[in-house]
């Protein structure tokens, strides 16, 4: 071990110290950690460098050098465990998280063409479409009514999400009104993300409008490249589907593609996983989130008694991913653990320089409000000088949703109140 590695070998709990200074969580030291760092001495000085997703920070100091041999230990030692400390602070100033002055907006799409067999979220399937039109009016009534919030709260936008469900399931006609309504009430997002989880809903119309509308990224999720595995888990498409689309969207000039995947489906071994990896490489997605099982309680697979896949297995699977996304030259920007997940994993978003997700890490962190539209939405007001979080649920029943709607608006009106907003501002 280097006289520098000595230095910086107990420095952790210091390095974590700094880092709650920023609010940022401890879990973003968990293996495989956020922060990766760098340290050599090279030409009488000490350089290091703190790496975090698209961010990076780096600081060099002289290598104090005395006469006295315990005393220039002891300066070489602080020197470099200061310099240390010093880099990952200035890494740190780069995100400060978002705060009271932003708010994010979620937008749900609660409309699959089929229901996965591990799905506990609030979506069903399109089936005939007579939803689709009485959802979008209300939904559109939701907007109108909410999208002033953002200002007249006093906040700024930052990021949107468009989730679900598959917002991509909406017919050509209720897609396009959804990304007018976009691009008229939240025309300052910094990011703007799209699920297209489902290659089978995907049209070159559709990727088109995408792109004419701003959209910042889309997610085209296969979760596996193995047809067997699709059909066991009630997805309605194949993996050539999802080459296709794809290549279809690099053709409409979509820039940053989100690839999800999840290690541990029922019947996968290592090497139906490593397929889907082989894949990946090909696709070469601008970011990949690795997800492991997690069979909640309203899930098909629950309600069957399904088991939970090895824990050891699954552990392997997502050792493959992380080395699948340094491969393409990811590295992870965010880690979240669920209930009832195969072998108490993690699910870890990694994304190339440039492309993490601010939503996402919104989201996990949980430093920034959000404004949440649509069935099974849940709005969040954060209080930074308390330390607390109130939130504002949507009901997820889609006929409840439509008929409850102007309820729906009134929770978030009492959420965000324009006096509130003002008070806060007071000296």
């Amino acid at each position: 071990m280097s006289e520098l590695d000595a230095a910086l070998e107990t420095i952790g709990p210091e390095l974590l110290a700094m880092t709650r200074l920023f609010s940022l969580p401890d879990s973003w030291w968990d293996p495989p950690s956020r922060f990766l760092m760098r340290a050599e001495e090279r030409s009488g000085f000490y350089h290091i460098t703190f790496v975090c997703g698209n961010r990076a920070s780096g600081r060099r100091v002289h290598v104090p050098s005395e006469a006295d041999p315990d005393l220039q230990a002891l300066h070489r030692r602080r020197a470099a465990r200061r310099l240390c400390k010093q880099t990952l602070y200035d890494l740190c100033r780069q995100r400060p998280a978002p705060g009271d002055a932003f708010m994010d907006v979620y937008i749900g799409i609660p409309f699959c063409t089929t229901r996965c067999a591990y799905c506990s979220f609030a979506s069903g399937e399109i089936g005939d479409g007579r939803l689709v039109a009485p959802y979008m009016e209300a939904l559109s009534r939701e907007i109108r009514a909410c999208a002033p919030l953002i200002r007249r709260s006093g906040r700024s936008l930052r990021a949107l999400y468009v989730g679900g469900g598959t917002p991509t399931a909406l017919p050509l006609e209720h897609f396009q009104q959804l990304l007018d309504l976009i691009r008229e009430f939240f025309p300052d997002a910094a990011e703007i993300t799209v699920e297209a989880g489902r290659p089978d809903t995907l049209t070159r119309e559709k990727l088109r409008a995408v792109r004419e509308a701003g959209v910042s990224r889309i997610s085209i999720n296969p979760q596996t490249m193995n047809d067997r595995t699709l059909r066991i888990i009630g997805r309605a498409h194949t993996a050539q589907q999802v080459r296709e689309a794809y290549a279809l969207a690099r053709e409409e000039g979509i820039a940053h593609i989100n690839m999800d995947v999840i290690a541990g489906l029922p019947g996968e071994e290592e090497a139906d996983f490593d397929r889907t990896m082989a894949d990946a490489l090909l696709l070469r997605p601008e970011s990949l989130t690795v997800h492991t099982l997690a069979l909640k309680r309203s899930s098909r697979m629950s309600l069957e008694n399904a088991p939970l896949p090895d824990g050891q297995m699954a552990a392997r699977m997502v050792a493959r991913g992380l080395e699948t996304a340094r491969f393409l030259g990811m590295q992870p920007y965010y880690l979240y653990r669920q209930k009832y997940m195969a072998g108490n994993l993690e699910n870890t978003g990694y994304a190339l320089p440039g492309h993490a997700c601010l939503y996402n890490v919104d989201m996990m962190e949980e430093t920034s409000h959000i404004l949440a539209l649509g069935a099974g939405g849940i709005s969040k007001r954060i209080w930074p000088q308390e330390g607390r979080i109130t939130r504002a649920p949507n009901v997820s029943n889609i006929p409840d949703y439509i008929a409850r709607v102007d309820e729906m608006i009134r929770r978030k009106e009492e959420l965000f109140p324009e006096e509130n907003a003002k008070q806060e501002e007071l000296p």
